[in-house]
């Protein structure tokens, strides 16, 4: 009987090589949204042979320092997270990417966060269709009440 060792990170269900394979042939910069049960990161990367190198990334710990009140989860908070490391890779000369989930789904707060880095000036492929909703990036559904345009022009005002 043949044992075939199968590779840790695929059998922790945390890589999905051919997802990743078909994405590295592109050649082209990614980004990954990462959503904890408290925080929401997000990282622009680019692939090279050595390891992804990272170009830009930010947490949603940052709104804390500019006055956000409330979770740093939501949808919201993506958005604004996807816009200040949109501006920062711009600012490292990086101007089109593409999202990669890996083994997580597409859900809402990640296109709040891909929104959020389109809105800042990249070119990322997208179906706006997929976006959530002016009013729920905005925060109007929310108890808990944050300025978005004022956030975004502390960090257009920041990041340069």
């Amino acid at each position: 009987m043949a044992y075939s060792k199968i590779l840790r990170r695929l059998r922790e269900e945390k890589t999905n090589y051919k997802k990743r394979s078909t994405m590295l042939m592109g050649k082209r910069d990614f980004i990954t949204v990462n959503i904890t049960n408290e925080n929401t990161q997000v990282q622009i990367l680019k692939p090279e042979m050595t390891g992804d190198k990272v170009i830009a990334s930010a947490h949603s710990r940052y709104l804390l320092g500019k006055g956000w009140k409330g979770s740093r989860k939501n949808i919201p908070a993506a958005y604004l997270t996807g816009y200040l490391a949109g501006k920062k890779a711009i600012g490292q000369g990086a101007n089109t990417a593409i999202l990669y989930t890996g083994t997580r789904k597409y859900t809402q707060r990640m296109a709040a966060a891909l929104k959020g880095v389109i809105d800042a000036g990249m070119q990322i492929p997208a179906d706006s269709e997929t976006f959530p909703p002016e009013e729920r990036i905005n925060g109007e559904h929310l108890a808990v009440k944050n300025d978005i345009s004022q956030m975004k022009s502390a960090i257009d005002s920041e990041v340069k």
